[in-house]
């Protein structure tokens, strides 16, 4: 199996190459320039000494050693305009990976975050950091799904306040998306400011396998996100996974620690009675 070019060393050779093209092409200029100059000095000078067909034919022969030099320097030209684009794109893809690499090492950190705590609103308060610098989310809420009343109540929300307490599950957007499991996507992600809390512009379930425990409500972005790119989508999914189990996991903790707090009191109650 080939290994991968290393970019470093193939934009260093694209930058030698440039530096090689755009000397050859002031030579060629140079030379262009002074072919042009005898020439033009022959051609003003038809009382020069010697025959006038020595001169018609040296005149010719650096006429064709002109247009030679020009078509050379106009397939140069094209030349690096071809490896310029190139270069272009190279660097582009470059960038795009760099962005990538720095995107999967935060998302590892916060994964990290996620599962180091097992304190419930320490995970939403780390969910939240995550939406907000690994998605770019100015306007977002989080809804869990009440083991209660089975329907979804704002646990959290950031850059705009819930105009409700909670939702059904099935109805609208929000409650389709914690329904069907599937995530949501407006068409049109770019807005100045936050779109009506039933409108989310995403809608991201949380899902521990089949079952949906949660969902995150975003409405609105960063100015410059215009469009939600392919490792948003990733992120998408990634996130959901991750910030699923550390929030089922920090609940199942708390509901035990709080029955053990109970069931601990009732038997210190049961010790402290007179026998």
């Amino acid at each position: 199996m080939d290994k991968p070019e290393d970019p470093v060393k193939k934009g260093q050779e694209f930058f030698q190459m440039f530096l090689k093209a755009k000397e050859f092409t002031e030579e060629l200029m140079r030379e262009n320039e002074r072919l042009r100059f005898k020439v033009a000095t022959l051609e003003s000078a038809p009382g020069a000494p010697g025959p006038a067909g020595a001169a018609d034919d040296r005149v010719r022969e650096l006429t064709g050693r002109i247009r030679e030099l020009e078509g050379r320097l106009a397939e140069l030209e094209a030349r690096y305009r071809k490896v310029e684009e190139e270069n272009k794109e190279f660097a582009d893809r470059y960038i795009e990976i760099e962005e990538q690499n720095n995107n999967l090492a935060n998302l590892y950190v916060a994964s990290y975050q996620l599962h180091s705590t097992l304190d419930y609103r320490e995970v939403l308060r780390i969910v939240q950091e995550i939406v907000i610098n690994l998605i770019g989310a100015e306007a977002f809420h989080i809804l869990m799904v009440s083991e209660k009343t089975g329907q979804l109540e704002v646990e959290s929300s950031e850059g705009q306040a819930a105009p409700v307490a909670s939702v059904t599950v099935g109805e609208g957007l929000i409650g389709k998306a914690a329904k069907t499991g599937e995530n949501h996507f407006a068409s049109t992600v770019a807005h100045r400011e936050p779109t009506p809390f039933d409108q989310p512009l995403a809608v991201i379930p949380l899902k521990i396998k089949d079952s949906v425990i949660g969902v995150i409500s975003i409405n609105k972005l960063l100015v410059q996100k215009t469009q939600f790119t392919t490792m948003d989508y990733e992120l998408f999914t990634l996130l959901a996974g991750h910030a699923a189990t550390a929030i089922f996991s920090a609940k199942l903790y708390s509901t035990s620690a709080r029955k053990l707090t109970t069931l601990q009191g009732f038997l210190d109650m049961l010790k402290t009675q007179p026998k």
